[in-house]
């Protein structure tokens, strides 16, 4: 009588794979309880409880399976989806981006994040270096900072006249406008934290050595401008606030919903719907009988060390 059971070497294969996809997402979940000692205790007394990990990680998993599905929308009818991620520093926009982009095809779904302009592209028209990296069609695009750039930090910061920002203003509604038009899916997100919160996340990257990498002189310049900074977003947010392309805000005290909330409300944004797959069969291998293996010098491989 055949037994009904699937082999123990198969459910050991799946219970590790499950594991080590657990395991990715708990490496994610570390950098987020890393504290120096100094800071722990303040850090639990300025933040209320938030969701269990087994609970986020949960949710978590359910909405990366929709992005899948969303991906393959994409790919399938070569749609083209542009989400804008701006917000404080340190509000959580990497935390989101880096949870969207965990499980989808990096040749569908990449992330734009252009370092500070050259010489040569600040004689450009502003828009032309966000331009070569819009979607073709299939492809999604994540920007880490976009070209309101010039609307927040240039602006506050001194490296932009008011001249261009008013130009800016002036030009980015019908800028978008034109990009809705060409067939492209724009979704903006503003991520917004209190300056408290902002104040204790600066602190953990000056105590976590695994952060402060994060922190540069633009970063620290926000804590000291932090009302220019606000003015600089009201205004924004009032002036380019369009029907075409409308913003939407995020708040990011509390990281988990934070992420939670935001991919949510992503997927409402975009008309996806299951898209046909052909059934996939593995193919037997061709064994060649006068085929033998070469045996590799031992200095090809990587020693073992773990």
């Amino acid at each position: 009588m055949m037994d009904d059971k699937p082999e123990t070497g198969a459910e050991d294969w799946l219970a590790a794979e499950l594991a080590e996809t657990l395991d990715e997402d708990y490496e994610l979940e570390l950098e987020d309880i890393v504290l120096s000692t100094k800071i722990k205790e303040i850090y639990r007394k300025a933040h209320p409880p938030s969701l269990e990990r087994h609970d986020y990680i949960a949710q978590l998993l359910r909405l990366q399976s929709e992005l899948i599905k969303l991906q393959d929308w994409v790919s399938h009818h070569k749609k083209k989806v542009v989400v804008l991620f701006e917000g404080r520093d340190s509000a959580g926009k990497g935390g989101v981006i880096k949870r969207i982009t965990q499980r989808l095809n990096p040749r569908v779904c990449r992330v734009v994040a252009l370092p500070a302009p050259s010489d040569r592209e600040k004689s450009q028209w502003y828009f032309q270096r966000y331009v070569p990296h819009l979607p073709a069609g299939g492809e999604i695009a994540l920007f880490d900072r976009s070209w309101y750039n010039r609307a927040g930090v240039e602006r506050v910061m001194g490296f932009a006249s008011e001249d261009q920002v008013e130009q800016f203003f002036h030009d980015v509604p019908e800028f978008e406008r034109m990009l809705v038009r060409s067939g492209i899916i724009l979704v903006k997100y503003w991520f917004s934290i209190t300056d408290e919160e902002q104040q204790m996340r600066f602190l953990i990257r000056i105590h976590d050595p695994m952060k402060q990498w994060k922190l540069s002189p633009m970063d620290l310049q926000s804590r000291v401008r932090w009302e220019a900074y606000t003015k600089a977003k009201e205004e924004m947010l009032a002036r380019t606030n369009i029907p075409e392309a409308p913003w939407h805000i995020v708040q990011g005290n509390d990281k988990k919903r934070a992420r939670l909330n935001c991919i949510d409300h992503f997927l409402t944004q975009i008309p996806y719907e299951p898209v046909p797959h052909e059934e996939v069969h593995l193919p037997e291998r061709v064994y060649n009988p006068e085929y033998e293996r070469r045996v590799l010098p031992d200095e090809l491989y990587v020693p073992r060390k773990y």
